[in-house]
């Protein structure tokens, strides 16, 4: 299959009505943003169901953050989730994804690691492979989305959006571009992670990223959380983009994608056709609705526009997080500060763009600045290692006064010499002698004994049970609870601190 026989492609080419294709985004990012990537595979199969009848565009269905919340909060085998929804999705395709080159952990993933993963995606039965990186950088764009083409997806490249003095509409355009002709592939998507976009910078940067893919599919996804994102797709549409990411209601709004239903309704009004049975997307809603009110699940509402935001520029619920394991830890007090501090960090690290791992980077930092009351004088593993370009080329230069004082207290172990990552399955093969490649990945993401207790629930069969988090009992374990609920949200990695000789881990 060549890019222009793409769906998108095809459907600009052909008489009468522009065709528009729409992304439900229901289990995956739907409930990531609003359930905490929480919902179990017996609840998606019956909106799976209504999902393959109601129309023909792509389903996105896992990320590499469900991997980790399936096996550590649910007990769930998310292999055998893509299996089952495979057996149901037989005309829509199903599209799942990874993150650059770090997933499961904050550390960079071995190339033996990145490929196992694809290969088990695509045996899965996914079909599309979807990749993006907070730096737009396109040699992982290459490595990951070039193998994923050897296994025979189709492949879609994310380019991140964020508002800052480098993220200008030439730099997405040449990254496209530059992707393209690197790593061909099939569709270019804007993700706006951050729900950052507005109608006019839409309108700028669409007709710049359409004339740099062609005839390659534009895609669109963004978040609700200003209230702008359901104009954003209508503006995006008219000036070229061929589908847009929706999630039925009531996983649609609040931090999550634009509804469904609505979007369908709103093209519908501007003359645009979209392939969608109204009716399956309302039985799937009204399940959905009764799922959540049985079991205290929030529903999607939407939300004011919210200047603010442009200022620290969070992913979806990492704000409200934030502001609950403050106070939690006794530091309500500080919360305005960190804020500040957050905005300031990001600048100094070069403009790092805010989404899984580096908001947590720069979050993490900002604590630590304002609590330590030493700007950089504790330096995460993590921060140090981006700063000296472990995942990948910066953005921008990283303030040199910054610098200095990340280098000498950020951990002596790290040096500037990356290198490369050494291959993790041999050691995992031998540490595990009866364990599939497929299980292997899981313990590669879920260290310690949560792949084990997913595979005696696997066993037993039990219904889920999904365990709670014991309260901190002093200041300093408030502020341990901090950084690892700001590490949860995204990948549930880790983060390492390392001062005056203690040396900290915090995994969630």
């Amino acid at each position: 299959m060549t890019a222009t026989t793409e769906p998108g492609a095809a459907k600009r080419s052909t008489g009468g009505a522009r065709e528009i294709t729409i992304t439900d985004t229901t289990l995956r990012d739907g409930h990531q943003s609003l359930w905490a990537a929480r919902m179990p595979t017996a609840m998606m199969l019956p909106v799976a169901r209504h999902q393959e009848r109601a129309g023909s565009g792509l389903v996105d269905v896992l990320g590499h953050t469900h991997h980790v919340t399936a096996v550590r909060f649910l007990q769930e085998n998310p292999w055998e989730r893509l299996r089952a929804l495979r057996r149901i999705f037989q005309r829509r395709p199903m599209v799942a994804g990874l993150g650059g080159q770090v997933f499961g952990v904050f550390d960079r993933a071995p190339d033996d690691v990145r490929h196992a993963f694809l290969e088990q995606l695509v045996e899965c039965g996914v079909s599309y492979v979807r990749d993006a990186h907070g730096l737009l950088d396109v040699d992982s764009y290459v490595a990951n989305l070039g193998y994923a083409k050897r296994l025979g997806a189709r492949t879609i490249a994310g380019l991140v959006f964020s508002e800052s003095p480098v993220h200008t509409d030439e730099l997405y355009a040449s990254r496209a571009r530059e992707i393209i002709e690197r790593a061909d592939a099939d569709w270019i998507m804007i993700k706006d992670s951050s729900g950052l976009l507005t109608p006019e910078r839409t309108a700028t940067l669409v007709p710049a990223l359409r004339a740099a893919v062609g005839d390659r599919v534009l895609t669109l996804h963004s978040h609700c959380i200003t209230g702008l994102a359901g104009r954003v797709y209508m503006v995006g549409v008219a000036h070229g983009v061929d589908d847009v990411h929706c999630a039925i209601w009531p996983l649609a709004l609040g931090s999550s994608q634009p509804s469904l239903a609505t979007v369908a309704r709103n093209l519908r009004e501007e003359g645009y056709r979209v392939d969608i049975d109204d009716r399956e997307i309302e039985q799937a809603s009204e399940f959905l609705v009764q799922e959540a009110r049985s079991r205290g699940l929030p529903l999607g509402t939407a939300l004011e526009y919210d200047q603010f935001h442009y200022r620290h520029q969070m992913p979806g619920g990492m704000l409200t997080n934030l502001e609950v394991q403050l106070r939690d830890a006794g530091l309500a007090d500080r919360f305005g500060e960190i804020l500040a501090e957050t905005s300031r960090v990001r600048e100094e690290l070069g403009w790092p763009t805010m989404v899984t791992p580096y908001s947590q980077f720069v979050v993490n930092q900002a604590v630590l600045n304002v609590i330590d009351g030493d700007r950089y004088a504790t330096v995460p593993d993590q921060v140090k290692m981006y700063a000296l370009g472990y995942y990948g080329a910066l953005l921008a230069p990283v303030d040199p006064n910054v610098l200095d004082r990340i280098v000498t207290n950020g951990s002596p172990a790290i040096t500037a010499d990356a290198g490369d990552v050494p291959h993790a399955l041999p050691g995992l093969r031998r540490q595990f002698l009866q364990a599939d490649d497929a299980q292997l990945l899981l313990r590669f993401m879920c260290a310690g004994p949560d792949v084990d207790r997913m595979l005696e629930r696997e066993a037993r069969d039990p219904s889920t049970n999904e365990p709670g988090l014991a309260p901190s009992s002093s200041r300093i374990a408030g502020l341990v609870g901090v950084l690892s609920r700001i590490t949860e949200r995204g990948v549930g990695g880790e983060v390492v601190v390392e001062r005056q000789g203690l040396r900290v881990r915090v995994r969630s």
